[in-house]
């Protein structure tokens, strides 16, 4: 049995808004400033936090996310993230036991902390109350024996006597205050429809803000104990998880053959209902070969883009990928007019192109190499934002025009976790296969799946979602690999035969 301490905290709060990413933000940078090399993490399945903590800690930002891999998964993830480090800090999520709709605990701050072992500091906004704050930290600290609250940071204090009267309360809490901070003028991290500005798009600013949150607390928290309190988190029995390993022991399911003649096969819902018949898109030349016989190819060059309009991904990917034998190389949609000489396979994962679609329409060189790859065949991933670049337009501006759809600005926000089942055969799964994902925009796509959709979809409304065509995968489904790393070698084995 594998046991591994690395020392960690986790940084909860009782809701949204009370000052978890300025808290470990702030930690995180302060910690590195003391010479410690620091693990940076995130509950759940944002991109944009992770940003601000790879600039504090100088380490990618890494997600934690029980929903999207499985809660089996947390503890090797953490362990991938945080080899060579001395000390790991975890963001929570919204409130501390607030987890994936209708689950119970799943995917919740609480429940990934437990899954860690690791000590769970509160951080309180004490900004309009004094002794009640004393109930409130009792009951967090009480609802799940499992959880170890081991102590409290207080945000939004206005004064020295305001301090005092809720230290004198929280000491028949019996909860330790590890920090103080007061109520200064907010550090500028500005919001849009998806949450923060992304690092990337503010460059020096976000510099500034997280240099800001440092201050704050090292101004206000006691450091040291803090990384006493992270030395006491529990061994964890397993293994790190590896990209490599997993890809040995994870082939990918093998495309279907079907019978001249035969009737496809019907791929129920997700949680059991009416089933889809799937529309077969046999790749043609895949031959996987078995696992003990498994060489991965090399040189394949798979264009990732990034950029400020495409920011979101997650770094596991990029691991995969390598791991099955690919040459990763990053572009930037906004600047680059060509893609990486010899790319055989593109991935367009998330961001904002609803933000810079004059200038990724203004690109045209660009728009035209990828419609000119996709169709040649080649394997495309595209997610959310990637799915809005390869349509028709967006908001009126010409994209790429690989899918005869058009896309849009919408009123509304969609979120949420999805339990989806792949519907059509393509460059990433077969039909059948099944995966968890994340939905995470606040635009629409007309019509919302091609005549192969990418996914079935039950909540929060039964529906097909996305387009599969030649080697396009499309969808606004956010997926991690790490729960089905099959689909990275199979994806890698299409560019090599494609």
């Amino acid at each position: 049995m594998v046991t591994s301490s690395v020392p960690r905290l986790v940084i909860a709060a009782p809701s949204s808004g009370s000052g978890k990413t300025t808290v470990a933000t702030g930690l995180m940078a302060a910690f590195a400033a003391r010479g410690l090399a620091v693990s940076p993490h995130k509950v759940g399945p944002d991109y944009i936090d992770p940003g601000y903590h790879a600039l504090a800690s100088g380490r990618v930002g890494r997600n934690l996310d029980a929903y999207l891999c499985g809660p089996e998964l947390v503890a090797p993830l953490f362990l991938h993230g945080a080899r060579g480090c001395d000390i790991a800090v975890v963001e929570g999520v919204m409130g501390m036991f607030d987890g994936a709709a209708g689950e119970g605990e799943l995917a919740s701050t609480a429940h990934v902390a437990k899954l860690l072992r690791a000590p769970v500091v509160l951080v309180v906004d004490a900004s309009s109350q004094s002794r009640s704050v004393a109930a409130l930290v009792h009951g967090f600290a009480s609802w799940d024996p499992e959880v170890r609250v081991g102590g409290v940071i207080l945000n939004k204090v206005a004064s020295d006597r305001h301090e005092a009267l809720l230290r004198e309360a929280l000491e028949s809490a019996g909860v330790p205050v590890f920090g103080v901070l007061r109520r200064v003028a907010q550090v500028d991290t500005p919001s849009r429809h998806l949450g923060l500005v992304p690092v990337a798009e503010r460059r020096g600013a976000a510099v500034d803000a997280v240099a800001a949150m440092a201050q704050q607390v090292r101004a206000g928290c006691d450091l040291d104990g803090l990384v006493s309190l992270a030395r006491g988190a529990g061994a964890l029995s397993c293994a790190a998880w590896d990209a490599a390993e997993v890809l040995s022991s994870s082939p990918p399911p093998p495309l279907p053959v079907p019978s001249p003649g035969a009737a496809a096969p019907s791929t129920p819902l997700p949680g059991g209902s009416a089933p889809w018949t799937p529309a077969p898109q046999t790749p043609e030349g895949l031959n996987f070969p078995s696992v003990s016989g498994y060489e991965p190819p090399h040189g394949q060059v798979i264009a990732i883009a990034g950029g400020p309009a495409f920011t979101f991904s997650y770094a596991e990917h990029a691991e995969l990928l390598t791991a099955a034998g690919a040459e990763v190389v990053p572009f930037d949609p906004l600047r680059d007019e060509h893609l990486p000489d010899g790319t055989a396979g593109l991935v367009i994962g998330g961001g904002f192109p609803e933000v810079y679609a004059a200038e990724l329409s203004a690109n045209e060189p660009l728009r035209k190499a990828v419609s000119a790859l996709a169709e040649t065949g080649a394997p495309i991933a595209a997610e959310c934002a990637g799915l809005l670049y390869l349509c028709r337009e967006l908001d009126g501006q010409p994209m790429c025009g690989v899918l005869d759809a058009s896309a849009r600005m919408a009123d509304s926000l969609t979120l949420g976790y999805r339990d989806a089942v792949a519907v059509s055969d393509s460059s990433l799964a077969v039909a059948g296969t099944r995966m968890r994902g994340h939905e995470f925009h606040r635009t629409v796509v007309e019509p919302e799946a091609g005549d192969a959709a990418a996914w079935g979809v039950r909540v929060p409304r039964r529906r097909l979602e996305g387009f599969v065509q030649r080697g396009v995968h499309a969808s606004y489904l956010h997926t991690h690999w790490a729960s089905v790393p099959g689909v990275a070698r199979r994806f890698v084995e299409r560019c090599r035969t494609s």
